[in-house]
């Protein structure tokens, strides 16, 4: 069983920085591919950013210039880095886990508890 906590949210003004951290513990971290979601009141949880167990990235369009996700296999930890941050980048920020096993057929996941990052003036 794989728990991930997350840390690092809080309040911002617009252009400001926060890194959100995600410690996993419970599992053989590095053979995981980890993800950050978000989710604004009333919108779909939506893709950020995701890393594979092997450190390949992905970012969604719009967040690639201002977002980087990284992982400390060592630290067992996943984070991500935002700057510029907007209003509308307001939302819940959920640090997602996910491992295939069994040629493929199998698979678990586990979801954070989410942090709550609010970027206004």
């Amino acid at each position: 069983q794989v728990q991930l906590v997350e840390s690092g949210g809080g309040l911002v003004q617009p252009g400001g920085s926060l890194r959100l951290s995600c410690a996993a513990s419970g599992g053989i971290f590095s053979i995981y591919d980890m993800a950050w979601y978000r989710q604004a009141p009333g919108k779909e949880r939506e893709l950020v950013a995701s890393i594979t167990s092997d450190g390949s990235t992905n970012y969604a369009v719009s967040m690639k210039a201002r977002f980087t996700i990284s992982r400390d296999n060592v630290k067992n930890t996943v984070y991500l880095q935002m700057n510029s941050l907007k209003p509308e980048d307001t939302a819940v920020y959920y640090c997602y886990a996910v491992r295939y096993y069994r040629g493929g057929i199998y698979s678990d996941d586990y979801w954070g508890q989410g942090t709550q990052v609010t970027v206004s003036s």
